[in-house]
């Protein structure tokens, strides 16, 4: 506060009595090194201030984190709190941009951007409204509640006791979800109908197993030793009645409220373009799930030749193996016994082979390696229906508790082995546990970077981490390889596909028959994929236009630097910055380029 006042105080002294001489020659002058010093402090400050908002606004997120303060309860979702929130992030807004940023680092600056950036976002998507359809089959509350007790500590009895408040206050959160969906109602932000009569079977599946049978049970049968035999025997007593009592009442009710009053006024179209300022809203979801410019037209005729490109490397796998063309050699392989899995498990172990398998090669790629260790476990039942094939959840910064891929194993006799080895690099090694691992750990960085969630470099890190297992000689098998190309041509024809249903007014089964004719994902897959891609307009983009990112700013860097290009220090550089936009990415590594052009940096 005195390094500020003695600023102030002589930035007023000067402009009441400046010099003849110097109103004679003006000359520019940079700020005072305690100028910027005051101003960056301030703004790591409010940076910190922010973030302490943040982790008490969501304390289910700062759970994930570790950070325990608000494990006992769950964010307030009303659509009073909502409208709250709106103002006090108009304000933090406000306040970022009121910081001059002359004379900063390029990473306080950044910090700066980034922030306004972020909150800019925010308060578009909620003018849009899009927090008023707050229930679908992929993230509903009914399903993230369930979901979430992978994530939550039970290492003593203070954590088992902020479990039970959590468990109590269910009911409260189902009736702000609800208060929140009869907003979205009123303003005619519905989710399509067929898809809300899946919500309703999810939350009777979810809610009919009682007692030990439950989800939220599942903590009583891996007590730790630090939880005395007597705390025990009366939290499980307590917890037990609390599921009974509390929370499959609470479900019973969200269920009710779903099939009865929500579901029947769903919308009949599939795309988000049927909804109240639908264009501007599905405009605004590319925009931020792709951190670009390009329009939905665009990206539409970049995902139709990047599935032209994709099929024709699969055409030389098919002919090398005597067929003719990709359909025929498609469908020998729905056919052929060994390329599906014998048995749940036998997926499961699949996995970790391939993540076993990566482990010891990394050093050959990356200098910066993550510090936390990776697991494979099963989708839970209760989600496998509509689950994607795999997916990431990540650990604590600490290590404490380790990123974890689950696995969908149900309908197992139905599904592909062929793509189980591009999966386990996309959601392990080097993909996203790699990624964030990695991220939450980089010290210059302030927490909402560590933290950061750009779809585009987030996906697109992880499908290009596909292509790095062929770089380094995996794929072996040419059917694995054919697996490798089958993932990349789903993230191809996703960009067609979403764009499909909510630029051009596709139906749904127009989306499922592009899927049988040009992907060899299994019939589960398609099923749920075509789902998502309708409850999550914009979100399966990121994955190609992330990827085509990364692999354009790695050929620019081999194309200038030639000899001098290093892939561990490009890997090194699109990692250590964290995620970002990917406008600002292409900033970061041109610089990069630029300071070992000039000697500055080491490649």
């Amino acid at each position: 506060m005195k390094l500020l006042s003695c600023v102030l105080a002589a930035t007023l002294a000067g402009a009441a009595g400046v010099p003849d001489m110097l109103h004679a020659q003006p000359m520019p002058q940079a700020p005072a090194d305690a100028d910027v010093a005051t101003r960056v402090a301030a703004l790591n400050a409010l940076l910190a201030e922010q973030w302490q908002h943040t982790l008490q606004n969501a304390p289910e997120f700062a759970t994930m984190l570790g950070d325990l303060r608000y494990n006992d309860r769950w964010s307030d979702v009303s659509p009073e709190h909502l409208a709250a929130e709106q103002k006090v992030n108009a304000d933090f807004l406000k306040r970022f941009e009121a910081i001059d940023t002359t004379g900063f680092k390029d990473s306080d600056r950044q910090n700066q951007q980034l922030m306004v950036r972020q909150l800019q976002d925010g308060l578009t998507a909620y003018d849009l409204k899009l927090n008023q359809m707050p229930l679908d089959q992929m993230s509903g509350v009914h399903i993230m509640l369930a979901g979430f007790i992978s994530s939550i500590p039970f290492d003593n009895t203070k954590e088992y006791e902020d479990y039970l408040a959590r468990l109590k206050a269910v009911s409260k959160a189902f009736d702000q979800v609800t208060a929140l969906a009869r907003q979205g109602m009123a303003n005619r932000m519905m989710p399509p109908r067929y898809l809300l009569e899946k919500v309703a079977v999810q939350i009777g599946s979810i809610e009919k197993p009682a007692g030990m049978d439950s989800v939220f049970a599942e903590p009583l049968k891996h007590f730790p030793k630090t939880v005395s035999t007597a705390d025990q025997a009366r939290l499980t007593t307590a917890i037990l009645a609390a599921i009974d009592d509390n929370v499959r009442p609470a479900y019973r009710k969200l269920g009710a409220f779903v099939s009865q009053e929500y579901a029947p006024h769903g919308r009949s179209e599939y795309g988000v373009w049927a909804l109240p300022n639908g264009d501007a809203l599905y405009r605004f979801s590319v925009h931020q799930q792709t951190t670009s410019d390009k329009t939905p037209a665009e990206i539409h005729a970049i995902g139709l030749a990047e599935v032209a490109r994709i099929e024709g490397e699969m055409l030389k796998i098919a002919k090398a193996r005597g067929y003719n063309d990709v359909a025929s050699f498609r469908a020998a392989l729905a056919k052929d016994p060994s390329v599906h899995p014998k048995s749940r498990e036998d997926i499961l172990e699949r996995y970790r082979s391939y993540l076993a398998g990566m482990q010891p090669e990394l050093p050959k790629l990356f200098g910066l390696l993550p510090r936390t260790n990776v697991v494979v476990m099963p989708v839970e039942p209760f989600r496998e229906k509509e689950a994607g094939s795999a997916e990431y959840h990540q650990g604590t910064p600490d290590g404490s508790r380790p990123g974890m891929i689950f696995v969908n194993t149900g309908d197992y006799a139905k599904r592909s082995v062929l793509s189980i080895e591009s999966t386990a690099y996309h959601e392990g090694i080097p993909g996203h546990h790699m990624q964030i691992s990695i991220a939450q750990t980089l010290p210059d960085l302030p927490p909402f970077r560590q933290q950061g969630g750009y779809n585009a470099y987030i996906e697109g890190w992880a499908l290009y981490a596909e292509q790095l297992g062929k770089d380094i000689g995996f794929y072996k098998d040419p059917l694995s390889d054919y697996g490798r190309l089958s993932d990349e041509l789903l993230r191809a024809a996703r960009l067609v596909l979403d764009t499909g249903v909510h630029d051009k007014h596709w139906t749904r089964q127009q989306m499922v028959d592009y899927f049988h004719a040009h992907t060899s994902e299994d019939e589960p897959d398609i099923q749920a994929e075509t789902d998502r891609y309708i409850t999550w307009p914009g979100q399966a983009l990121g994955y190609k236009m992330g990827e085509l990112k990364i692999l354009e700013l790695r050929e620019r860097a081999k194309q200038q630097l030639g000899a001098n290009f290093d892939i561990r220090a490009f890997h090194d550089e699109v990692l250590g910055g964290g995620a970002l936009p990917l406008d600002v990415l292409e900033q970061r590594v041109d610089a990069w380029i630029a300071a070992v052009k000039a000697g500055a940096v080491s490649a």
